[in-house]
């Protein structure tokens, strides 16, 4: 398939041959191209625009590329990015160093220019249904926060990150928030209160995998008990709760069509459903009970 317009890839490498042939190659595809020569110049692209993917060479002058693909998953909003590293290291350790960095793939140059084309387009896809999976589960009123086997966040979702830190203040401090947390584990559930008046709630729902601990949290409050009562006894499907979920940020149904790969018609068809699961009429009534959930976020 090929990927959407609006997909952004940064090329981190030193190399003006193989920079001027990925360009050229990724343009082609479709693709806006960022371009970095070293760790400083790719850290500067971050904090313009933070690309979908990042195409990243190993050995650069400066930092290198693992331990720059370390700095990018060390921080909460650039760590979703999918980073493909592209160099001549071939031997197992090397490898197995630029997984553990956080990397999702490892090509080993000289670069085949379709191979990389397909994993980098694969990567993209995963991560475009991760990010609706995770805005999904905002939407729906919830936050959802992964523990590992030693209490840490693992990972969370970006309702989550933001009522925790509104609750127990910012997460570099983490004994507060690591001691509340366990509380939920070990009394089943916990609440604290929120600035605006409602309390913040956390369940303990068991282990997800081995040593993973999974916690749902949830804001308490009329309004916001009343939304979600009429949200969770609708039982929309998958597809429905993403198309929702674009609703509520205001998208229209020409941008949802876009975003989720349909015809306007098909949205049309999937609001109809949605009309009729929450019981309004318009639109505007249905984003408004979603986005009732998240207003006070």
């Amino acid at each position: 398939m090929p990927p959407a317009v609006s997909s952004v890839v940064l090329v981190v490498d030193d190399a003006p041959d193989t920079l001027r042939m990925l360009c050229d190659a990724l343009a082609i595809e479709g693709y806006t191209v960022l371009v970095a020569r070293d760790a400083i110049e790719a850290l500067e692209r971050f904090e313009m625009a933070v690309p979908d993917a990042v195409l990243l060479d190993a050995i650069m002058p400066g930092e290198n590329g693992f331990a720059l693909c370390r700095r990018l998953k060390s921080e909460p909003s650039w760590a979703h990015v999918p980073v493909i590293f592209m160099t001549g290291l071939a031997e197992t350790e090397q490898i197995v160093e630029g997984f553990a960095s956080g990397g999702v793939d490892y090509v080993v140059k000289p670069l085949k220019i379709p191979e990389v084309l397909a994993r980098l387009a694969t990567h993209l896809r995963n991560a475009h249904v991760s990010r609706l999976a995770r805005e999904a589960v905002d939407v729906a009123g919830l936050g959802v926060v992964l523990l590992d086997s030693q209490g840490r966040i693992a990972w969370r979702s970006p309702q989550a990150m933001h009522w925790l830190e509104e609750a127990l203040g910012p997460q570099d401090d983490a004994t507060p928030l690591k001691g509340w947390l366990q509380a939920a584990i070990t009394q089943g559930e916990t609440l604290t209160p929120l600035p605006n008046g409602s309390q913040l709630q956390a369940q303990y729902l068991g282990q997800t995998g081995p040593g993973e601990t999974m916690i749902l949290l949830r804001q308490g409050g009329p309004a916001v008990n009343a939304a979600h009562k009429r949200l969770s006894g609708a039982v929309l499907t998958p597809r429905e709760t993403e198309v929702l979920s674009w609703l509520a940020k205001g998208k229209t149904n020409r941008d949802i069509a876009d975003i989720l790969g349909m015809s306007p018609r098909t949205v049309n068809k999937h609001l109809e459903h949605i009309f009729e699961k929450l019981g309004v009429e318009t639109r505007t009534a249905a984003a408004a009970i979603a986005s009732s959930l998240l207003q006070d976020a």
